[in-house]
């Protein structure tokens, strides 16, 4: 069986680095105990191959094989 390829999407907060981009990811979550409303926020670098993305960018992205140490993720 295939497995599902899901994609992400997030704001860009850092161009920083060399074909790497480190994108911000927010997800409103429920309090399993007091069932409240909570925004919780990841980063992810990501794959940047051309360096065409900047800071404040909207991107759309997925779970590739490592790149390095700490990149798993490559833009679409």
């Amino acid at each position: 069986m295939a497995k599902k390829i899901a994609k992400k999407k997030g704001i860009v907060v850092s161009d920083a680095g060399n074909k790497t981009l480190v994108v911000i990811t927010q997800s409103l979550k429920t309090h399993q105990k007091y069932l409240k409303k909570y925004k919780s926020t990841k980063k992810y670098k990501v794959h940047d191959e051309e360096n065409k993305f900047k800071k404040g960018d909207v991107v759309e992205f997925i779970e590739c094989k490592p790149i390095s140490k700490d990149k798993r993720h490559k833009i679409l």
